[in-house]
């Protein structure tokens, strides 16, 4: 998966987050929303990748094997988080209060072009 629609997912995982957190607000006797958590396993689901293990592959194989191949997804997925964190930080610590969440996260929706394909380390804006 490219890192750009990596950090789109990322930005829809924060976004519903929010939306909870906002209805949990409105409703506290609502049941709890974070037993519905469909759209992060889809996320997983989607970005790990499926490793075929030979019959013949030691233990030592098997470790070198996953550590390949899901560290790569890992990394993308920790970018992600890592770069919306990062942009809503900036703008909570420099006080601006008329900047809401969802406005940080839409900006870096609309800018996740940038943040280039497969490179997991390409999360630079």
């Amino acid at each position: 998966m490219e890192q750009s629609e990596v950090v789109k997912r990322v930005i829809g995982i924060l976004t519903e987050a929010g939306e909870m957190r906002r209805l949990l607000e409105e409703n506290p006797d609502r049941g709890d929303p974070s037993n519905d958590s469909t759209v992060v396993t889809a996320l997983l689901n989607e970005t790990m990748p499926r490793i075929a293990i030979p019959e013949d592959a030691t233990i030592e194989d098997v470790v070198g094997l996953v550590g390949r191949e899901v560290g790569g997804a890992v990394e993308q997925l920790v970018g992600a988080f890592t770069l919306a964190f990062a942009m809503l930080a900036q703008v909570h610590d420099s006080g601006q209060t008329d900047v809401t969440s969802a406005d940080v996260l839409q900006d870096l929706a609309l800018r996740a072009e940038q943040f280039g394909t497969d490179d997991p380390g390409d999360t630079e804006a």
